[in-house]
Formats: C-alpha cells, structure tokens, sequence
C-alpha cells in the first residue's frame, strides 16, 4: 500500500477554509442557541441587517442583493416576519407592485433578545484573551469583510 501524501494548500486558501469552518461551527451555535426564541437564524440575520440602519425602508431586492440570497427565500422569511409585526409593509411610492418594509419596535425588541441569547452563549469564547488580542483580530476580520463586500 502506497502512503498517500496531502499538499499543506496556500496559507490564503487555510485562513478562507479555516473561516469556513468557524462560521458553519458557530451557525450551528446560534441555531442551537436561538432554538428557544422566536427568532430563528435567518429572521435574526434579516433583523440584524435592519438593525444597522433601524429607520431605513428597504425593498426585497435590496435585502437579497445585500444578503446574497434568492429573492423567494426572503420573500418568504419577510412574510414570517411581517407576520410577528417584526417588519412592515408600506407601499412603494415608485413602483406600486413592490412595498417597502421597515423594522418595527418588536423587530427591534426581538433582535435585542435573540442577540442578548448568542452573547449569553458566547460568554468564555475568549477567556485568555488580552483586549489588545481582541482588537487586533478584529481589524483583521473587518478589513477582510470590507474586501468581499466590496468584490462581490
């Protein structure tokens, strides 16, 4: 039998792999850890992405285009969440067939309390770490966020 030797790939391609695998560990977390609330991940992440701009309307094609989904899977996460008065609807003053929707003081009340559950659950992620070590890692993420937002 002929030993098999594997090729250590370029250290780009590890630190994108390694990312990978930390974000499909920690989805799994939150999933778990919103298990208990009435925010599942995807209506969280739609509620987290309002959250940035709560007073800002936006169209189903802008939160697909931003999120990088299919317009059906956020048309039907919306209607959830136009159900539970997380969003609302308004007409669309341009354009009669689309509505715009906005965050509502639940949406904001929800996220508030699925995000406070995720922090609950991430306590001693980074016992051992210096403040300094946490910063400095957090540059480095959002300097790579900025990059692939920016080459989508």
């Amino acid at each position: 039998m002929k030993n098999k030797t594997v090729s250590v790939p370029p250290l780009d391609f590890r630190i994108i792999n390694w990312i990978g695998i930390i974000e499909q560990l920690t989805s799994e977390k939150s999933r778990q850890l919103l298990e208990g609330t009435d925010v599942p991940p995807p209506q969280f992440k739609l509620l987290n992405h309002f959250s940035h701009r709560p007073d800002e309307g936006k169209k189903i094609t802008q939160i697909a285009a931003a999120m990088q989904q299919p317009q059906p899977g956020i048309t039907k996460t919306v209607a959830k969440m136009v159900q539970k008065n997380h969003l609302r609807e308004e007409a669309n003053p341009e354009d009669g067939r689309s509505k715009i929707l906005f965050l509502t003081n639940e949406g904001i009340a929800a996220h508030q309390t699925a995000k406070e559950c995720l922090i609950q659950g991430i306590k001693g992620t980074f016992d051992g770490w210096q403040e300094a070590e946490k910063q400095e890692l957090f540059q480095y993420l959002d300097r790579l966020k900025v990059y692939f937002d920016n080459n989508r």
